[in-house]
């Protein structure tokens, strides 16, 4: 059935040289990890894991039975000692493995995207990256993860739908796999993906409208105005509230993916976390083509500061984005309220 398709593991072992060579033994534990988690999620409300407890995760987030178990998954897995530690949206602090002391690999994973979506059986994922550990050695603390994303070795996530799907990059293009259930193995069934250009769809939460920035409301009114409007292109917005969905649409349909700065709490400039779940679909997108920028510059380029930090996310069709990205430069209604990007802000750029 497969034998035109190669195996995850024989897809790395052809890819991965040098720096990346230890990714053929670190993914597919990440991959088996995820087949896991589907195998879990196929059971539905029958396990009782899909109702919320009485536990909150680290940014205040009701945790359902299945992001436990999610996060669980990856700290249990067997690593082998390949693994120094890893931060997961689960846990406030990093995980650091008694067994991976001398391993060099960190890897940063929110196990469970999307979970308010368990109650309606809507779609969910799982985002990774893996960063090579830092040269001058382990401190076993945060700082060894708080490192920009253009030191990223392999990023990916898995979209648990009617068939799950891994989508990675090593560095050297993005590329699909399908988990054949049966056999729990990923086979090859895309390579080379390319974000299109100039697509007619975007997803955005209207509902905050009125929190955002100047640049992200004038953009977003442009495509309500269709063909007769500055873009002239009639477009189609949809909105699944779990970051794996909307932006596999957007990598395989073009477009535009936007979680931006949100003006309702400046000490939390938006809802999405750089190091787990911006950097690692930047690094995707990028590899297919497309940009990915906080409003104010590359996301890649953001040094972190927290293992936790939220970032604004604006990712997809490069010309897009980058009309975005001029758009905050442009047309904002002067600086932001939230400091990181106010006159002295960190990714402040002069207007043009």
């Amino acid at each position: 059935m497969h034998a035109a398709q190669p195996s995850l593991e024989t897809f790395l072992a052809g890819r991965c040289r040098g720096r990346t060579a230890p990714l053929v033994r670190l993914v597919p534990e990440i991959a088996r990890v995820c087949a896991t988690i589907a195998a879990h999620l196929a059971t539905g409300p029958l396990t009782g894991l899909a109702t919320p407890t009485a536990q909150t995760n680290t940014h205040g987030e009701v945790q359902k039975g299945l992001d436990l178990l999610a996060h669980e998954c990856f700290v249990r897995a067997d690593w082998e000692g390949r693994l120094a530690g890893l931060v997961s949206e689960e846990a406030e602090r990093p995980h650091m493995f008694t067994s991976g002391a001398d391993a060099r690999h960190l890897l940063m994973v929110d196990p469970l995207d999307g979970s308010s979506n368990v109650e309606v059986d809507g779609p969910l994922g799982t985002i990774f990256s893996i960063l090579p550990a830092p040269p001058d050695g382990l401190t076993g603390d945060d700082a060894d993860f708080l490192r920009p994303g253009t030191e990223q070795l392999c990023a990916g996530y898995v979209l648990y739908g009617p068939s799950t799907q891994l989508v990675l990059t090593v560095g050297d293009g993005v590329h699909a796999f399908t988990l054949d259930p049966g056999t729990g193995t990923f086979h090859l069934t895309g390579t080379g993906l390319r974000v299109p250009e100039d697509a007619p769809e975007f997803s955005v939460n209207t509902a905050n409208r009125r929190f955002w920035e100047p640049a992200v409301r004038r953009w977003v009114d442009e495509c309500h105005a269709g063909r007769s409007g500055p873009l002239h292109r009639d477009f189609t917005m949809r909105w699944t509230a779990a970051l794996v969905a909307d932006s596999h649409r957007i990598l395989t349909r073009g477009g535009v993916y936007l979680n931006p700065w949100d003006g309702r709490n400046p000490d939390r400039p938006a809802k999405l976390r750089l190091l787990y779940e911006a950097a690692p679909m930047a690094f995707l997108f990028e590899q297919a083509g497309g940009a990915a920028t906080t409003g104010r510059g590359r996301i890649l380029d953001v040094e972190p500061r927290d293992v936790h930090q939220r970032v604004p996310l604006v990712i997809g069709s490069r010309h897009d984005v980058l009309r975005i990205e001029q758009y905050h430069q442009r047309h904002n209604d002067g600086p932001s309220r939230f400091h990181l990007y106010g006159e002295r802000g960190l990714f402040r750029q002069a207007a043009v």
